[in-house]
């Protein structure tokens, strides 16, 4: 095979950006979409793809999953049924690129890995930023030494809730509702990601809706303490009520580097800035790149040529870990210990 071919799971927003990238990328070919509603497949791709009307158009969702013209499945479901969906695919043989979360627990994670090595397929949980060069920059330049010893990070995403998204918060944490499900993803990531640690405890605050999701959380998490005995904490804060943001900073002994937004559109020119204790400043830009598409590419890379994808079972499981602990910590109060 020269091209994966994809089917869609679900009439989810993400379909604007995900639904467009496999069909740019260049080892990837969309044959078809699927949901529950009547007539919502069919309008989604009318929406977002016009001019490819030879994708297959399914109100049934186990159909996509048995049709044997598609070879892997992008899962954007609500995040409470990502891991039972996920199953359904893999056990049918397909590969399958999980919406961020992978799942609630990491005892579904652990099913979803053990049905993958079972059924020999590719899994991967779909954190598209990570295949932007601007982040490979911002590792660069943490690895070279130029920041020195990392010893703080924050991560701050937001978006002002609007009436259509409304459905975020209309079940509660247990239920995977909420912006620690949503974006709070992203922000566990990046700190983890920027230490290139594990977290050993988290203590979080929370402000909950009606039902019992959270609308903003933040919070603080304990990456222990250096060789030389200096702390290492990473800050995190998302938000409903707040404008679009996702930056990220590493701070150093000897500077820092700052990310100025993590969610890029296809057209942006993302930029990068760092600065050091001398008075050196300087500001990265990068050429626009569409980070749906570069994942895409890279999980079909993956399928089509036998490779292990970027973002592991391990990497998935340590991050839920840690939303499960945010979550604890918002629930009981106190400090929760991860180790």
């Amino acid at each position: 095979m020269t091209k994966l071919k994809w089917g869609i799971l679900g009439a989810a927003r993400v379909n604007e950006r995900l639904l467009p990238a496999i069909i740019e990328a260049s080892n990837s070919e969309l044959v078809a979409i699927a949901s529950r509603r009547d007539g919502a497949a069919k309008a989604t791709l009318d929406k977002y793809a016009p001019c490819h009307p030879n994708v297959s158009c399914y109100d049934d969702m186990d159909a996509l999953i048995s049709d044997k013209n598609v070879d892997a499945i992008y899962c954007p479901m609500a995040n409470n049924e990502h891991a039972a969906w996920a199953l359904k695919a893999i056990n049918a043989g397909k590969h399958v690129l999980i919406e961020k979360p992978m799942a609630l627990t990491v005892t579904d994670i652990n099913a979803i890995e053990a049905a993958a090595i079972k059924n020999n397929v590719k899994v991967m949980e779909g954190f598209m930023y990570r295949f932007h060069p601007q982040h490979t920059r911002v590792k660069e330049i943490v690895e070279s030494g130029l920041i020195g010893d990392v010893l703080s990070c924050r991560a701050s995403y937001s978006f002002l809730m609007r009436p259509a998204r409304m459905y975020r918060i209309a079940s509660g944490v247990k239920e995977g509702g909420g912006a620690m499900w949503d974006i709070g993803p992203y922000a566990i990531h990046s700190l983890r990601w920027a230490f290139g640690l594990e977290p050993v405890s988290v203590v979080a605050h929370a402000k909950l809706n009606e039902v019992g999701a959270d609308i903003v959380t933040s919070g603080v998490l304990d990456f222990g303490c250096d060789a030389e005995g200096r702390a290492r904490f990473g800050h995190f804060d998302i938000s409903f009520e707040r404008s679009r943001k996702s930056e990220y900073e590493i701070i150093g002994t000897k500077g820092w580097v700052k990310c100025l937004a993590a969610w890029v559109f296809q057209n942006d020119v993302p930029v990068i800035s760092w600065a050091l204790e001398d008075g050196k400043y300087a500001e990265e830009r990068f050429a626009p790149s569409n980070h749906f598409t570069l994942e895409i590419e890279h999980f079909s890379d993956c399928v089509l040529n036998n490779k292990t994808p970027h973002l592991t079972f391990a990497d998935a499981k340590a991050n839920c870990k840690t939303i499960e602990a945010v979550l604890q910590s918002v629930s009981s109060g106190g400090q929760v210990s991860l180790a």
